[in-house]
């Protein structure tokens, strides 16, 4: 059985109107959300039913959500995994070489299948951490961005959104802000969280599906059991609004930038502070990333590549 999760929020509304009748006409069971969270659920829901396709009809926010709804379900060895991209930046389809709601059917029906990586927050509860939610683990697709505020959701336009995925909220909130507070940071990498980094730091980026600005190429490896880490000490004085300007934020070999590769990562924060999977946003003082190799077959685009470039240096 093919269900497609469909997001009718999503975007502007028409690519996802549309998506959900071509999946009608070609025979999919297409289960629409009423309201936030529903797409989880709906997910669970088609796996618990015996889907062995089960596609994402929306943003990043939606495919992050169905697929943790399959994993949630303990299916991700089973059931495959895609998305119809009719969301605002479809940062993740991208990456897989999806360009649009038709190309994603075609895909859907004889597209390759790949087993990718997803990343993985683990998020305990610590010292210092006042928070009401009873999350413990969280998957994430694209990234997990720290020292984001929550403001900064409401001051990020769709069209940056498009143009810089999840990094438009940084774009958003420090160009919004004069003096942006820094994120005091102690980060340790691989299970023997040996220290990587140390200090005060501006942003903390971790990749799963993408690679930042400033690299030669937008997608990661998504199949090398890695993350892909940006550390950034200090912002120099950019408009953080003029096209490029990340770019040059995130520039290779600038001296504010530590960049990694690594299996896992262990950070903690002096006080608590909010991290952005995929575009949602937790908060706390201590968080623990991994790699999740191999962990879902995905359905692919022709541009997807196996093997790309890679830049930043390995830490086992």
């Amino acid at each position: 059985m093919r269900v497609l999760v469909h997001n009718p929020r999503s975007g502007d509304g028409k690519r996802s109107a549309r998506a959900a009748d071509i999946a009608r006409d070609r025979g999919y069971d297409v289960r629409s959300s009423r309201e936030r969270g529903d797409t989880y659920d709906l997910a669970r829901e088609a796996v618990a039913d015996g889907a062995d396709l089960v596609a994402a009809a929306g943003g990043d926010g939606t495919l992050n959500d169905v697929v943790r709804g399959v994993d949630d379900e303990d299916a991700l060895d089973r059931v495959t995994v895609g998305v119809v991209p009719a969301g605002t930046g479809n940062d993740f389809a991208d990456n897989v070489g999806i360009r649009g709601v038709d190309h994603a059917f075609d895909l859907l029906e004889s597209g390759e299948r790949r087993r990718l990586d997803l990343g993985r927050v683990d998020l305990p509860r610590g010292p210092g951490d006042d928070h009401d939610d009873d999350l413990s683990s969280r998957p994430f697709l694209n990234s997990c961005v720290g020292g984001l505020t929550a403001e900064s959701s409401a001051r990020t336009t769709r069209e940056s959104k498009r143009r810089l995925g999840v990094l438009a909220y940084v774009a958003a909130t420090m160009a919004h802000t004069r003096s942006f507070e820094g994120l005091e940071l102690d980060v340790r990498a691989g299970p023997e969280r040996d220290p990587v980094w140390e200090g005060t730091a501006a942003m903390l980026l971790v990749g799963n599906g993408r690679r930042f600005p400033g690299e030669e190429r937008r997608q990661a490896n998504m199949e090398d059991g890695k993350l892909n880490v940006v550390v950034v000490e200090d912002a120099p004085a950019y408009d953080y609004l003029g096209r490029g300007a990340l770019d040059k934020l995130l520039r290779r070999g600038a001296s504010h930038l530590t960049r990694l590769k690594v299996p896992s990562l262990t950070v903690d924060a002096a006080k608590p502070r909010q991290f952005s999977l995929d575009g949602e946003l937790v908060e706390r003082r201590h968080v623990e990333l991994a790699a999740r190799p191999r962990a879902m077959e995905f359905v692919v685009g022709e541009a997807y590549d196996r093997h790309p470039e890679e830049n930043p240096p390995d830490v086992e």
